[in-house]
C-alpha cells in the first residue's frame, strides 16, 4: 500500500516538494484558576487543534491557488494514538476517510498488529491472549484555516522551502 500524503484543499504535497515535518498540538479555552487555599482548579471552555507542515525540495509545494479566505481539509499524515487495556477507543478527532485506524496489541515486550473495527468514532480491538495494552492510531483530517505558505528559493542549492500554519475551523 503506497503511503498516504497530507492534502491540503484537495492538493497533495508531492514528495518533490520535500518530506513534510508536521506537528499537531491543542489549543483552546482553557485556564488554571486558584482557590482561596491555592489549590488550583482548570477551566476549560474549549478545545481544538493547530499545528505546522514545512518541508524543502526541488519544486514548490503547488498551494497557491486555493483559496484560503474558506476552511480548507487537511488530510494529515501524523499518527495519533491513544494506549490502554481496551477494548474499545474513542478517538479524539475524526480518521483521514481514505486510510482505516488501525491497532496493535502489547504482548510481552513486544507491540504487534491486531485486527480492529472502527464506528462512530469508536476503535474496537478483540481481546489478544497475553495483551496487557493496547493501542489503537489514526491519521486525523480537520477543517483549517490557514494562510497561502511562505515560500523560498536557493540558486545555490536549487531547492525551493515552504511553511505554513494551520488552525481547526
Amino acid at each position: 500500500m503506497p503511503k498516504p500524503r497530507i492534502m491540503l484543499g484537495g492538493v497533495p504535497i508531492v514528495l518533490h516538494a520535500g518530506a513534510p515535518e508536521e506537528s499537531i498540538g491543542p489549543i483552546g479555552g482553557s485556564t488554571v484558576l486558584r482557590m482561596s487555599g491555592g489549590d488550583g482548579v482548570k477551566m476549560k471552555h474549549w478545545q481544538r487543534s493547530a499545528g505546522s507542515i514545512s518541508g524543502s525540495g526541488w519544486m514548490p509545494p503547488g498551494l497557491a491557488g486555493l483559496d484560503y479566505s474558506q476552511p480548507l481539509e487537511l488530510r494529515s499524515t501524523k499518527t495519533m494514538s491513544l494506549v490502554g487495556e481496551g477494548p474499545t477507543f474513542t478517538l479524539l478527532g475524526t480518521p483521514r476517510p481514505d486510510v482505516a485506524p488501525w491497532a496493535q496489541a502489547l504482548v510481552g515486550g513486544e507491540w504487534v498488529t491486531v485486527p480492529c473495527s472502527y464506528e462512530d468514532g469508536v476503535v474496537t480491538i478483540p481481546p489478544v491472549p497475553g495483551a496487557t495494552l493496547y493501542q489503537a492510531c489514526y491519521m486525523p483530517v480537520f477543517s483549517v484555516f490557514a494562510e497561502q505558505p511562505s515560500e523560498t528559493q536557493s540558486a545555490g542549492t536549487a531547492t525551493h522551502g515552504w511553511s505554513l500554519n494551520w488552525e481547526e475551523a
